[in-house]
C-alpha cells in the first residue's frame, strides 16, 4: 500500500469591485470547478486528471475570504500556479492570492487561526460595542464545521 501525501493550500480570496468589510459569498464547490477549469485549459486532460484524485476545496470563510483547497503532494504545482490566474467567479471579478502552503490540515488551520486573529484586530479597531465585538470574534474564529468534514 502505497501513501499517498496531501498538500492544503490556504488562499485569500478578494473582490475586485466592492470594499474589504463586504462578506464573499462563495461556495467551495463553485471554487473547486474555477480551478478544474482553468487546470483543463492550461494543461488539458494530464492535469485536470492528475489534481483529480484527492482535490477538494474544503473551507470558504465569508468574513476573511479564506480558502483550503486539498491536492495531492506533486500535482499541486499544477494548482498552486492556475490560482492567480483565475480572475472570476459567479460573474465577480477576483483576485487570488496563496497565503501558506501546508502538508497537514493541522498546521493550515494554525496558520488559519492566527490569520484570522490578526484579521479580528484590524475589524475591531472599528467596533465600539462588546456584543459587536464577539459576534465578530465568534464568526472570524468559526472552523468547527471544518473539523467536522476532516
Amino acid at each position: 500500500m502505497v501513501r499517498h501525501k496531501n498538500r492544503y493550500i490556504v488562499v485569500l480570496i478578494t473582490e475586485n469591485d466592492t470594499n474589504a468589510t463586504k462578506k464573499l459569498h462563495l461556495k467551495p464547490i463553485t471554487l473547486s470547478n474555477a480551478i478544474k477549469d482553468t487546470v483543463q485549459q492550461l494543461y488539458g486532460d494530464f492535469g485536470l486528471a492528475a489534481i483529480k484524485a484527492a482535490f477538494t476545496a474544503k473551507y470558504c470563510n465569508e468574513l476573511t475570504k479564506i480558502a483550503i483547497i486539498k491536492v495531492r503532494h506533486g500535482p499541486h504545482r499544477f494548482v498552486t500556479s492556475v490560482l492567480p490566474l483565475i480572475t472570476s467567479l459567479e460573474n465577480k471579478s477576483i483576485t487570488i492570492n496563496i497565503i501558506h502552503i501546508g502538508a497537514t490540515i493541522k498546521q493550515s488551520f494554525k496558520f488559519i487561526l492566527e490569520y484570522q486573529e490578526r484579521k479580528y484586530y484590524e475589524f475591531v479597531a472599528n467596533l465600539k460595542r462588546d456584543e459587536d465585538k464577539k459576534a465578530l470574534r465568534e464568526s472570524l474564529m468559526d472552523i468547527d464545521d471544518v473539523l467536522t468534514i476532516v
